[in-house]
């Protein structure tokens, strides 16, 4: 955070938005630590472990995945940047019974988001085990501590642009080393035709896969928690606060009107950039792991998952992908520490604990949630050992948390947003086929789990 507190709208503030595609692609961050967030857990292990398992036939689900969120991402971030109100101040507003200070959403929100601390833990444990691969003369407990205690003193002062920066850092390489990989897996037995992939496409949903598929949805693409975390990013981006406080004039609403279309910008460009990596890791799973029946499991994951590289770019890749590995898994806990590290002081203050607003609490809480999360996720790591079913967990509770965002996504589009600030009729489409395919995926997926 900067002095100038990003939560508090101030007409000293005020910024007229940038007119052109180029001027925007300067303000351009919040969808790309989105996106370094999303890569670790998402891509690299759930989206090539359902590929491992089904092969192609469940491809429709990661692009749909990737695709059908951003409309209830876009809808939240317009709202924060109209009223400059945070995820729960948004949460809060649902209708329905209050227990205590808060609503039942925001309590909701809060068991959700405490059974989330399973996936963050296998994610760690990944990395843990990453490292004990690259350097095996230390066992996987010293090194999962060693990783907490790592991305507690990055995060510790919460510093927006050194997040957005290292985010944006973390994902390029890594992006073009799969795509490498992908290319030269066509020179291998593991080469895959057009037809494979068309067949992906039919949406089939096989029972032995729906488990995986659901958990892969609810974390690939920008899952339930992600589209929480994104307007803390936008806030103090600075959109809200160049808006400025609500005003009844022509000139507020211009204002408003060109910072959300550079929200538009950022959310879009980070959508291509997940949804091409998605797509990577799949196929590759789908061609390589399913091929040898390899289903990534235990703490063989990461060798597991290695083979999607040294099988198309030679033994010598290993070295190269441990490294990438590690990237890409750390700074899924590097963005989602520091999302934890804004969202819990939100739902702190919401539930009356603590006074959100204060910035000196507000960072003060920062620093406990930045030192005690990762603490519990190596604990929980090591406890339960099974870095695959913790992520995937995570996962299945993300489609729980879609379903609260798509019913406040449909309050705030017809009962908070003004008509002047509406979009017009193909938006409202995207955003139905948005809301109905993750209801349908998402119930689809638990009748198949479960019956």
């Amino acid at each position: 955070m900067s002095t100038t507190d990003p939560y508090v709208l101030s007409p000293d503030s005020i910024k007229d938005p940038p007119q052109t595609f180029r001027s925007r692609l300067k303000y351009l961050g919040p969808g790309f630590i989105l996106s370094a967030s999303i890569v670790g857990s998402g891509e690299l292990i759930a989206t090539t472990t359902l590929g491992a398992q089904a092969g192609f036939i469940t491809f429709w689900v990661i692009i749909i995945s990737c695709l059908v969120k951003v409309a209830l991402q876009v809808e939240f971030a317009k709202y924060t940047i109209l009223t400059g109100k945070t995820t729960m101040n948004i949460i809060d507003e649902l209708p329905g019974p209050r227990f205590g200070k808060a609503r039942w959403s925001v309590w909701a929100m809060f068991g959700f988001m405490i059974i989330k601390l399973l996936q963050l833990a296998g994610i760690l444990g990944g990395v843990a085990i990453v490292l004990n691969i690259a350097i095996p003369g230390m066992s996987i407990a010293p090194w999962a501590f060693i990783i907490a205690i790592s991305v507690s003193l990055l995060i510790y002062k919460g510093y927006y642009k050194p997040i957005e920066n290292f985010s944006v850092i973390m994902i390029g390489f890594f992006t073009l080393f799969t795509f490498m990989s992908l290319h030269f897996v066509q020179y291998t037995p593991f080469a895959f035709t057009f037809e494979q992939i068309l067949s992906g496409l039919q949406f089939r949903l096989p029972k032995e896969a729906a488990a995986v598929a659901i958990g892969a949805f609810g974390i690939t693409g920008v899952g339930g928690d992600e589209i929480m975390y994104y307007n803390y990013w936008c806030l103090e981006k600075g959109y809200a606060r160049y808006t400025g406080p609500r005003e009844d004039s022509d000139d507020w609403r211009e204002r408003s009107k060109g910072w959300i279309k550079t929200m538009y910008l950022d959310a879009i460009a980070a959508m291509i950039v997940y949804t091409v990596v998605t797509a990577l890791f799949y196929l590759l799973g789908a061609s390589v792991l399913y091929a040898q029946g390899k289903i990534p499991e235990g703490y063989e994951m990461i060798e597991t998952i290695s083979a999607i590289y040294t099988e198309s770019l030679g033994p010598g890749a290993k070295i190269v992908y441990l490294g990438g590995a590690f990237l890409v898994l750390f700074s899924t806990l590097f963005a989602s520490l520091a999302a934890w590290a804004r969202l819990f002081p939100d739902i702190f203050g919401m539930l009356g604990w603590i006074n959100f607003s204060d910035m000196a609490v507000r960072k003060r809480y920062l620093a406990i949630v930045a030192w005690t999360a990762p603490l519990l996720w190596a604990s929980l790591f090591l406890f339960i050992k099974l870095p695959v079913i913790l992520i995937l967990s995570g996962g299945i509770v993300g489609s729980f948390i879609l379903f609260v965002i798509v019913f406040s996504g449909i309050y705030i589009r017809y009962w908070k947003t003004e008509s002047y600030f509406k979009a017009g009729l193909l938006y409202d489409m995207i955003l139905w086929i948005s809301i109905i395919s993750i209801f349908s995926i998402g119930l689809y997926g638990l009748w198949q789990l479960f019956f």
